[in-house]
């Protein structure tokens, strides 16, 4: 299955089973490319939030104007930070953002449900890191990435560069099939496999 990439200076298809690592400054605006990259040729949709809450995550789906009706949303922080809530149809939620078998094992969920063109964002990787350890976050990383292959969908996993040093961000890059850089400036670059 082939699934459009509407991000400049990127491909514009890529296969189902392609993971892609979004390369960002921490202040870098990606809340445009993540939703670009989850609405365009998609039946549903996945967003796996270690750094915002479930509610956080609506409102920027709302702003874009993402058809929430395609997403679901893995809520990992209002669960450890006390907040109320309920699991609704488009919802879920694991203990803590460092609930690595959670995580994983509710991405395996939404994908084994949902049928078509199906999209999984993950951001972020710096916050599992954060929140994880390193070896964790990339064992994590492999067990949604080899998901993504059996289900035919696509991902793209958030990681801010600067924060990260050279080495982890070599090691989680190694890890995808492609690498978009988003600059201060908001020029994108990308390099894909094959290419």
């Amino acid at each position: 299955m082939e699934y459009t990439l509407a991000i400049d200076n990127a491909p514009e298809t890529i296969p189902g089973g392609t993971g892609i690592l979004l390369l960002h400054p921490s202040t870098g605006e990606t809340d445009r490319l993540d939703t670009d990259f989850l609405s365009t040729d998609t039946d549903a949709m996945l967003v796996i939030s270690t750094r915002t809450t479930a509610r956080e995550v609506t409102q920027k789906l709302d702003y874009y104007e993402v058809d929430e009706s395609k997403a679901d949303i893995l809520d990992t922080l209002s669960v450890e930070r006390g907040y109320t809530r309920r699991r609704s149809e488009n919802v879920r939620y694991v203990s803590a953002p460092d609930d690595l078998s959670g995580i994983v094992d509710e991405t395996e969920s939404f994908l084994h449900e949902h049928d078509g063109k199906l999209r999984v964002s993950f951001d972020s990787l710096t916050e599992l890191i954060y929140y994880a350890d390193e070896e964790g976050a990339l064992a994590a990383v492999e067990d949604i990435l080899d998901l993504l292959d059996e289900y035919d969908a696509v991902g793209m996993f958030h990681l801010a560069d600067e924060v990260h040093d050279e080495a982890t961000v070599a090691s989680f890059r190694d890890l995808f099939d492609g690498v978009i850089e988003l600059s201060e400036d908001g020029s994108i670059e990308s390099s894909f496999d094959g290419e």
